[in-house]
């Protein structure tokens, strides 16, 4: 089954920023867009040593080269030069990497241990859920496959507030000191909050340390908010980086269409989340892979076809399309007129079967057979999966 999770991710910088505004503490750090503002801006941290990091929407980048421990600040404003405009290749960003265009430079800490701890919106429970390790660092993947007992979850029901008892349950693997273990009450409530008054849907500390002088700090973080509830914050729509994200997806949000590219040959436009998923799905059972996700959402104009049609076609990886629609809100012979007009305009070459059912489908499948098109109708979602990879064989 294909699991589709749309949401919008921020840099490590951003995410640090919106910890001290909770009270989560956290290194001192300043960001760099050019390397030229490195003298300026290196005065306002008190270390002599320093880490140097690329800010990339990916995991992995310390293995990549993508951070540094610079011991003075000759060898940093090198580091940094060389960094910038790096292709950083990580086990996320896939072969062709992601370009390094901002950096952030921050105060080194001595490292005593390191922990890892996180929080998620739990779907399946419909509760937060926290995890927490005495294994955090650069291997925590390793450490889930292979130690699965030094991961533990706590799950919490949605309310205000979290309650001591359940914080004293995540932190209880830390087995911190007095001072620590306030902090770290302090550090859990405050990524409550952010879940429930940012709509952050994952918050992850890694690694959380613990310095040679006992202090607690949040070494690395990463959030990622809930594409969904990003209209009512407009305060972390501001923190989004186009440079980050797939020029696709980009375009498709100017259309208020949900688009995600995935990697198979068979392109989908229906209309709904839930009906999209088991399109994709039996894309897969009838042997082949879906090209997108693609929601289309209540009202789909011939403006909004044409530009779902274009989004589609744009993946060369494409060799059919399948339309998916259920008429409720939507009227099927609106959209059936929308898809005829927008395959007329883009001269659309490649297989096209479309399944209607709903309001008005008999007059939306009449507008499909008059045109002079060859559009295959399909009576049923199975039907209209078998045609579609029927057709591109």
């Amino acid at each position: 089954m294909i699991v589709i999770a749309t949401k919008m991710n921020i840099h490590e910088h951003q995410a640090k920023e919106i910890l001290k505004e909770f009270g989560a503490p956290v290194s001192n750090g300043v960001v760099i867009l050019s390397p030229n503002e490195i003298d300026e801006k290196i005065s306002q941290l008190k270390s002599k040593e320093f880490v140097l990091k690329a800010q990339i929407h990916a995991g992995g980048r310390g293995k990549a080269g993508g951070v540094k421990l610079i011991k003075n600040f000759k060898e940093l404003k090198k580091e940094a030069e060389n960094m910038m405009g790096k292709i950083l290749i990580t086990h996320q960003t896939g072969p062709e990497g992601k370009e390094v265009k901002r950096l952030y430079i921050e105060e080194a800490s001595e490292i005593e241990k390191e922990f890892y701890l996180s929080c998620l919106v739990d779907r399946e429970s419909s509760k937060i859920a926290f995890i927490s390790s005495i294994e955090g660092g650069v291997d925590i993947e390793k450490v889930a496959l292979e130690t699965p007992e030094k991961i533990i979850t706590t799950k919490v029901e949605l309310k205000n507030e979290i309650g001591i008892e359940e914080i004293e349950k995540i932190i209880a693997p830390f087995k911190f000191n007095k001072d620590q273990k306030s902090e770290a009450i302090k550090l859990v409530q405050g990524l409550y909050k952010i879940l429930l008054h940012k709509d952050a849907s994952l918050i992850e500390i890694n690694p959380l340390i613990i310095t040679k002088n006992g202090k607690l700090i949040c070494l690395d973080a990463k959030m990622n908010f809930d594409d969904n509830a990003i209209f009512r914050r407009p305060e972390i729509l501001k923190l989004r980086d186009l440079n980050e994200e797939n020029l696709v997806e980009i375009e498709a949000s100017k259309h208020d269409l949900a688009y995600i590219k995935l990697n198979g040959s068979i392109g989908c436009m229906v209309n709904g989340a839930g009906l999209a998923m088991a399109t994709m799905d039996i894309i897969k059972i009838y042997g082949k892979e879906p090209a997108n996700f693609l929601d289309v959402g209540g009202g789909a104009s011939k403006e909004k076809v044409s530009a779902a049609f274009k989004l589609i076609l744009s993946d060369k990886n494409v060799e059919g399309i399948l339309i998916n629609i259920f008429g409720g809100i939507m009227r099927c012979d609106v959209l059936a007129q929308g898809v005829v007009d927008a395959a007329k305009e883009i001269n659309l070459s490649v297989p096209l079967v479309v399944r209607l059912a709903g309001t008005n489908f008999e007059e939306g499948k009449k507008i499909l057979n008059k045109s002079s098109l060859k559009i295959l109708s399909a009576s049923d979602l199975n039907d209209a999966a078998k045609k579609i990879v029927e057709a591109i064989k």
